[in-house]
């Protein structure tokens, strides 16, 4: 349980771009304090830790007068190396978590593998260019920046939707489901689970 209570880590990413502290625990209560500049961004985020059942807290700058792009990316970058610190050595965990996510009208599906080997596959056709002034490509961008720093093998997939909004809600719903249920420790598991002992 100890060991549990530690899974947690702090990034501090800082560029010409964005300024950014972000800490964050997989062992939590869907506690979230999200103050990024990107209010769409920080509802998102809201509803992946309190899905997950994590602690987030982030305090970012950017250069949003610009547009929201890198403070969007940053974050996925700093969420993600803040995963992979907390995980360590990827041991002791299921490594593997699944979400099938509806919201009213819309079915998304979440597959991930924690498997230091990084891709994200974003099947999701459509979507309006805008929700309030939040750019929708964004959202594409966070999860590959997302998958790439905090090693995951990342499938996101929608059976049917037409809410633009309810979409992206049921994304990053799933996506906290997913991720607590594949890094829930396994008493079984000595390590990694992997047959070659390491990711």
């Amino acid at each position: 349980m100890a060991a549990q209570r530690a899974r947690q880590s702090e990034v501090q990413r800082k560029t010409k771009e964005t300024d950014i502290v972000l800490s964050f625990a997989l062992d939590g209560t869907g506690q979230a304090q999200c103050n990024s500049g990107v209010p769409f961004m920080d509802h998102m985020l809201t509803l992946f830790t309190v899905h997950g059942f994590f602690d987030l807290t982030i305090q970012a700058t950017g250069d949003t007068e610009v547009d929201a792009h890198h403070t969007v990316e940053d974050l996925g970058i700093c969420l993600g190396q803040a995963l992979k610190k907390a995980l360590r050595d990827f041991s002791g965990i299921k490594r593997y978590g699944f979400s099938a996510l509806p919201m009213d009208e819309t079915l998304v599906r979440v597959t991930l593998d924690c498997s230091n080997r990084p891709h994200l596959h974003y099947g999701v056709p459509y979507l309006e260019q805008k929700v309030g002034d939040f750019d929708t490509q964004l959202a594409k961008e966070f999860l590959r920046a997302f998958s790439l720093h905090g090693g995951l093998t990342l499938h996101v997939e929608m059976a049917h939707g037409e809410n633009t909004h309810h979409i992206l809600e049921a994304i990053f719903k799933a996506l906290g489901r997913a991720l607590d249920e594949a890094t829930t420790i396994d008493p079984r598991a000595q390590g990694p689970v992997s047959s070659k002992g390491s990711l």
